[in-house]
């Protein structure tokens, strides 16, 4: 990271689960991810960690516990974290992008 900003063109994807991969910049505890979501994402449990962010592209479901929120590209999303607003993304396009802005310590 050079001062504050973030170049996400120099960082390298990474992909821990089939249909999702990600950018991130880590800094002070928190970090800036750019998620790219496809159709084949599934997601193995409830998310329970909190985000805060911004849909560049595509279309998605996100399910708290079977109340469902439909996010388009230019819609902003603000989730807490916990057991509460637990949630899962289905993604509705080939294709959703996310910038995300988190805790870097993981909820446990």
């Amino acid at each position: 990271m050079k001062k504050h900003r973030v170049d996400f063109e120099s960082l390298s994807w990474d992909s821990p689960v089939k249909g999702a991969r990600f950018k991130v910049q880590r800094h002070e505890g928190k970090q800036l991810r750019l998620v790219e979501f496809t159709r084949e994402f599934a997601e193995p449990d409830w998310c329970r960690r909190g985000h805060i962010g911004y849909v560049i592209e595509g279309k998605a479901d996100l399910d708290f516990n079977g109340k469902v929120e439909t996010l388009r590209a230019g819609d902003g999303v603000f989730i807490p974290d916990g057991e509460q607003h637990k949630h899962k993304l289905k993604v509705r396009t080939d294709v959703v992008k996310f910038i995300l802005v988190e805790s870097a310590v993981p909820i446990s």
